[in-house]
């Protein structure tokens, strides 16, 4: 690696990658998420037959496509299996505890995925923004979170860490699409109003996150997501890429036959069906 590269290692580039001429068309976008939700169930079932503990952490810019890609991935698997965790603002009494305390008890036990939607790596990025830890605190995370990662791979949970990186004038799109449509503002936080201003801020807490926490145990992989479509894919391939699962024997299924009605007549019920303005299916 030469000097320049090894200096760019942990710094993604801010302008964001440039976006297709064309985005990815929704049939071909569908196809290939068709193919890779059947690796995804063939990956559950793998998991759960080896015991295998996964962890993947979902990090990344305000509207980078977080939420999307884990509903995406987790659309067609079974919740049994795949858990996601989204941890809302720590209680008070959390904040009494050892930082690493509440995430510690939600990390995969045999036969489980669990995915953060956001993590631990709050303190690296937007409670260090946002002031809501000291600066020694947050310099005291990155310290000892490598270690603890270690810790998390040498009990046997494979651990994938994503970083999400959205161009300034797509985050800006995106937030102002939230404001018009009805079905977005949910999503638009009084916090996402205040991070807005703060792009350089934040840049400069994912560099030094980055620089301190991308190990050869739990690397960062970084992808750009101005285009939703192609980075859903690319990121749900490259999952894919890092479980060494084996599709197992299909079972060989059939359905048995229904039993006889044995003089069963429909009850006499004063039932309450709902109105069918779209027509009735019967």
């Amino acid at each position: 690696m030469s000097k320049k590269e090894k200096k760019n290692k942990h710094h993604p580039k801010d302008t964001g990658q440039v976006a297709p001429v064309e985005r990815m068309k929704r049939v071909e976008y569908e196809r290939e998420m068709r193919r890779l939700h059947g690796e995804l169930v063939a990956m559950q079932e793998w998991v759960k037959a080896t015991g295998t503990k996964i962890c993947v952490v979902f990090e990344g810019r305000d509207t980078a496509g977080k939420g999307g890609t884990i509903k995406r991935i987790t659309e067609r698997v079974s919740p049994r299996v795949f858990r996601v965790v989204a941890l809302p603002t720590p209680t008070e009494r959390e904040k009494s505890q050892m930082y690493a305390q509440r995430y510690i008890a939600r990390l995969p036990a045999g036969g489980e995925v669990v995915i953060f939607d956001r993590s631990w790596y709050n303190r690296a990025g937007v409670e260090r923004v946002m002031g809501f830890c000291t600066p020694e605190e947050s310099e005291r995370f990155l310290e000892i979170v490598p270690t603890w990662e270690k810790a998390m791979v040498d009990s046997g949970i494979l651990l994938l860490k994503y970083w999400l990186e959205v161009s300034p004038d797509e985050q800006t799109r995106r937030l102002e699409s939230r404001i018009h449509d009805p079905r977005k503002i949910w999503k638009l936080s009084d916090m996402d109003l205040k991070s807005y201003s703060r792009w350089n801020e934040y840049s400069r807490a994912r560099d030094a996150m980055l620089a301190a926490t991308d190990t050869s145990w739990a690397p960062w992989f970084i992808a750009y997501t101005d285009d939703k479509k192609r980075a859903r894919l690319n990121i749900i391939t490259h999952l894919l890429s890092q479980v060494p699962y084996e599709p197992l024997k299909p079972r060989d299924i059939k359905l048995p036959k229904r039993r006889a009605e044995n003089g069963y007549l429909a009850a006499d019920l004063p039932l309450r069906f709902i109105p069918t303005p779209f027509g009735d299916v019967r």
